[in-house]
């Protein structure tokens, strides 16, 4: 891509989402996500209604009035965006690809997270992890993730979630907040994701497109699978088969929310043909309570 039409995709989604970000949702991440406990924060004089397990007895014994310690949030946190950049993600039947829509999700995200002074890292992967941006502050280093996600070119076609999963838990030593984006389409991953679960904050966004839900009758249809590198000649007016192809859906929608739950990760579902600003904050909401 070149520069200035880069440049143009990067600036059009810092717009949207930054402010998004400021305006709806910066609150909402601040509640949803707790930080890592509380810290010293100062000394002032009690006032009625104060914890008295937080008196300081020296100060008061110091200055002859009562006096308590107060405490606040260590607010700083490190999310890491975890990218699912295999063929499936390249496909769309409404404005835009999931990819297009794993993007902006992903400014989202990042902007909400510098607004609160969090670090945000990036980890792309296919069948292997494909890029690696280590977590710093800023909106600088948010532009870079944008950029990076509009113009990366995978190497690789497949899907490989362990290896993403096994990769980020290596190499994140402490808590941090972890949202994988993808399709989820690919299977296998329940044990990785349960060992990640138990050291990370794990959120699943699950990227999906109308069609790939339910199949429209109209007839013979060529479809082709990237990952697969092969085309399939479908009669989508054959009832059975539309039966069939939805109940597959239902299947592995199924399996990925059950592998989040059973592992006490988060998951959620956005389509490609709604917007997500109502999921979010549903889901922000109802991690806040």
């Amino acid at each position: 891509m070149e520069t200035a039409e880069l440049l143009k995709k990067v600036r059009k989604i810092e717009i949207k989402t930054k402010g998004l970000s400021k305006h709806i949702f910066s609150g909402e991440y601040h509640s949803a996500f707790k930080g890592r406990g509380m810290s010293f924060s100062e000394v002032r004089e009690y006032n009625y209604g104060d914890d008295i397990r937080n008196i300081d007895w020296n100060v008061t014994a110091r200055t002859g009035d009562p006096h308590v310690k107060i405490f606040e949030e260590e607010r700083e946190l490190t999310v890491m965006l975890v990218i699912d950049v295999s063929q499936s993600s390249y496909f769309g039947t409404y404005d835009r690809f999931k990819s297009e829509l794993i993007t902006e999700l992903s400014a989202v995200l990042s902007f909400s997270a510098i607004q609160n002074n969090d670090k945000v890292g990036l980890i792309l992967f296919s069948d292997r992890v494909e890029k690696y941006i280590p977590p710093k502050k800023g909106k600088s280093h948010i532009l870079r993730i944008i950029r990076e996600l509009i113009n990366y070119e995978p190497l690789h076609q497949g899907t490989n979630i362990p290896v993403a999963l096994e990769y980020l838990n290596n190499l994140i030593k402490k808590r941090c907040i972890t949202f994988i984006l993808s399709d989820f389409i690919a299977s296998g991953y329940d044990d990785a994701l349960r060992i990640v679960a138990k050291k990370h904050d794990v959120v699943g966004i699950c990227i999906y497109d109308p069609k790939e839900e339910a199949l429209p009758a109209i007839g013979l249809m060529r479809f082709f699978d990237p990952e697969m590198d092969k085309t399939q000649l479908i009669d989508t007016s054959n009832a059975r088969i539309r039966a069939a192809y939805k109940d597959r859906f239902d299947e592995y929608r199924k399996r990925y929310k059950n592998h989040f739950i059973r592992s006490g990760a988060d998951p959620m579902f956005i389509r490609t043909d709604q917007p997500y600003v109502k999921e979010l904050m549903k889901f922000f909401k109802k991690r806040s309570h």
